[in-house]
């Protein structure tokens, strides 16, 4: 079992004040594999069982993990476990909140297998935010969601949404146009995630076609970690939130490579210290 020695009340007293309106905030999207590292292909056939059967191992890796996102101001989670029988019924979103020193977290339990998985997203937050909604996503097969956080005031708010999409093409056209509904409703939009799918897949075209979305600056390849092939993790952001940098960073704690970016807010956004 990990030690929790820390609590989440202890992580919101230590946590560094954000002063008023921050202008630039650094923002990471990671799947995170459920803490299982996965160095070669041949690991999804040997170490499949980690999957499923809780090991040590996992809370090491989970330490690592903790470091690494500790820098940021904002973190989407994917493929995180809120608490089953592989996780020795640890809610990983929390732990890593309380590990990296997050006074602010929350997660959405996307497909609830009981004892044996709870899939989720997860949202890691030194900002609080002002409003959380969690959406179901449509699709051939259930247990695909989006988590949609607000920060700031109602009428001008910074809206961060933290998705993982369908492995099928289909679902995820569907998907993304549940998600277009979304986008719509706000000017200030970071949409971030695991999409399995290029950016210049025929379901993301159409995405940014029908929102004022704009397509990351490089195409960063995140998958697998160890080599790199395939860019499927990205982070989306409206025309009104200026990109310092958008890059991948080099650390197989997954099969996915973390994706970072820093933003600059505009300055009618106020968010919450």
């Amino acid at each position: 079992m990990p030690d929790l020695s820390a609590t989440l009340s202890d992580a919101c007293r230590d946590a560094a004040p954000l002063a008023g309106a921050k202008l630039h905030l650094k923002l990471l999207s990671y799947n995170i594999q459920v803490g299982v590292a996965t160095a070669r292909y041949h690991h999804y056939l040997t170490q499949s069982w980690r999957h499923v059967i809780p090991h040590p191992a996992t809370f090491t890796n989970l330490e690592r993990i903790a470091r690494m996102v500790s820098d940021y101001d904002i973190v989407a989670l994917q493929e995180v476990d809120a608490g089953s029988m592989r996780s020795y019924y640890v809610n990983q979103v929390e732990y890593l909140a309380v590990k990296a020193r997050f006074p602010f977290w929350h997660h959405q339990t996307t497909r609830n297998l009981g004892r044996i998985a709870q899939h989720s997203n997860g949202l890691l937050s030194k900002i609080r935010p002002t409003a959380v909604t969690e959406h179901r996503l449509p699709g051939r097969i259930p247990g695909r969601g989006v988590l949609e956080v607000r920060f700031g005031h109602k009428d001008n708010p910074l809206v961060v949404l933290v998705v993982h999409l369908a492995l099928g093409k289909g679902s995820r056209a569907k998907q993304l146009d549940y998600i277009t509904g979304i986008v719509k409703q706000h000017e200030h939009v970071v949409l971030m995630g695991d999409f399995n799918c290029a950016v210049h897949s025929q379901e993301i075209d159409l995405l940014l076609t029908r929102t004022h979305l704009c397509e990351p600056l490089d195409r960063l390849n995140t998958f697998p970690s160890w080599r790199p092939v395939r860019n499927i993790d990205h982070i989306l952001t409206s025309p009104s939130l200026r990109i310092a940098e958008v890059r991948p960073l080099h650390h197989m704690f997954s099969d996915h490579l973390p994706i970072a970016v820093d933003i600059r807010i505009p300055d009618g956004v106020h968010l919450a210290a």
